[in-house]
Parts: structure tokens; sequence; C-alpha cells
């Protein structure tokens, strides 16, 4: 099943694995010595981070390290963009119905 970046990114312990892997590459124990749960539960999340793109394994001997992608997270940040827009109209016109007052 091929995920989107959104459902990826939707869930606060994936969020804070892509912090972890943008800061340097990791190991799947190296990610999961940082959390509080199970291995298998960190297996999974590299599994949708992974199936999103996200995430890209690589195999370097007998070790498989994690790296994050970041062409991927254009998508949200081209989403998000859309908004800039709308969002500053609503907030200047806010602005000018409090100075009004």
């Amino acid at each position: 099943m091929r995920r989107d970046v959104f459902q990826a990114i939707a869930d606060p312990t994936r969020r804070e694995i892509i912090g972890l892997l943008a800061k340097k590459s990791l190991t799947l124990n190296g990610v999961a010595e940082n959390f509080a749960v199970s291995r298998p539960a960190i297996s999974k999340h590299i599994k949708i981070l992974t199936q999103c793109g996200l995430v890209v394994i690589k195999q370097q001997g007998r070790e498989r390290y994690c790296n994050v992608d970041f062409n991927k997270l254009k998508e949200v940040s081209d989403w998000i963009t859309q908004y800039d827009g709308f969002w500053n109209r609503k907030l200047d016109a806010l602005g000018n119905f409090l100075e009004s007052k």
C-alpha cells in the first residue's frame, strides 16, 4: 500500500523520528533507542515513513541506516503555501478591525 506524506506526519512519533533522522543517519536500533515504545512499534513507524517516501533505508554492511528524504516534504510545504495568502488577508482584516475600535 502506498501511503502519502500527510499520513506520515500526522503521527507525533513519526514526526519525532523525522526530527532525529534530520540530524543524522541512524540504524533501526539507533532510532528505537530514542523511544519508550518497542522496537517492532518503531519498525512499523519506519515502514510507514518508507512507504510514503520520507525515509530511505540503505544497507551498509550488516547494518541498515535510515535517512530522511526531504524532497517529499515539499508536497506538504506546497499545500500549506496555498493558504498563506488566505490567512494573511484574514489576519490583516482582523488587525484592521481591532485597530478601528
